[in-house]
């Protein structure tokens, strides 16, 4: 399975006190990547840099600098969302000894009303699973990120799990 984008420029992501390097990459990819996959704080960076002019959308993203950044306006645009990023997680909700649901919820407290409202009993437990998780859907293994992609509205139940034993 080909690796992931994101798992690629998060790995070579460098920051040292002078500059971000990242190899090979402009900085709409990295943009797009990071409204693509909720990374908020790197994408009002991005943001607030573009909107300063200090970047454009065409650089190799080696050009970011670090002391470009105001930090206290970097913090101010995140917490007023400007971007509209909002984290969805995924839940395994325990039905019964082997059934199991998985939900898409902002919180473990929204997934457990979902739950609740949905088959009118509490769920036995909550816990979240990492959206890179790779599940098996039919012939194919999919993660929960790509398959969040596929709901408008959350919550919303991404599936079934029935444990054999």
């Amino acid at each position: 399975m080909e690796r992931n984008r994101a798992t690629s420029w998060k790995r070579q992501y460098i920051v040292d006190n002078k500059k971000t390097r990242c190899f090979g990459m402009l900085v709409s990819e990295l943009y797009e990547e990071c409204l693509q996959y909720g990374v908020s704080t790197l994408a009002h960076c991005l943001y607030y840099l573009l909107m300063e002019k200090k970047i454009s959308l065409h650089d190799d993203i080696s050009n970011i600098h670090i002391n470009q950044i105001d930090r206290q306006k970097i913090e101010e645009l995140v917490r007023k969302n400007v971007l509209g990023l909002y984290k969805i997680g995924i839940y395994s909700l325990k039905v019964n000894k082997k059934d199991f649901v998985f939900i898409f919820a902002a919180t473990k407290e929204e997934a457990i009303e979902f739950f609740i409202n949905t088959f009118q009993q509490a769920p036995m437990n909550c816990h979240e699973y990492p959206l890179d998780f790779q599940i098996e859907r039919g012939n194919e293994v999919i993660t929960f990120r790509e398959m969040r992609k596929e709901f408008e509205r959350f919550p919303a139940i991404a599936g079934y799990f029935c444990r054999e034993w």
